[in-house]
């Protein structure tokens, strides 16, 4: 009898305290963001960018597409994204000045 009695005070001192404000916060205070990288990337876990990285050299168009994606900030949503989508730039970039370079050698 007493135990219910004891539980049933420790219950309502919770209650006081949580009706007063005084509760404990369950997580990191300084991280409130815990959790959110916990969840995998898109694209078999590696993220937009490097599926278009390693698949733009069978279909470069996809380098292209993650290039535009790097430029209206879709890293914005998870930053793990960043460096996939700026190494596909990358890899648009030197793909279009090599191309311009086979294009002037076939005219020339």
């Amino acid at each position: 009898m007493s135990c219910i009695s004891w539980n049933s005070n420790l219950i309502s001192s919770d209650i006081k305290q949580h009706k007063n404000g005084n509760y404990t916060l369950i997580g990191d205070a300084e991280d409130n963001e815990l959790g959110y990288f916990d969840k995998p990337l898109p694209c078999f876990g590696f993220g937009i960018g490097w599926f278009c990285l390693l698949f733009g050299f069978i279909f470069p168009l996809l380098w292209y597409y993650a290039t535009i994606l790097y430029f209206r900030n879709y890293y914005q949503k998870d930053p793990r994204e960043r460096t996939g989508l700026a190494a596909s730039a990358i890899a648009a970039l030197i793909f279009t000045i090599a191309l311009l370079i086979v294009i002037l050698i076939i005219v020339i």
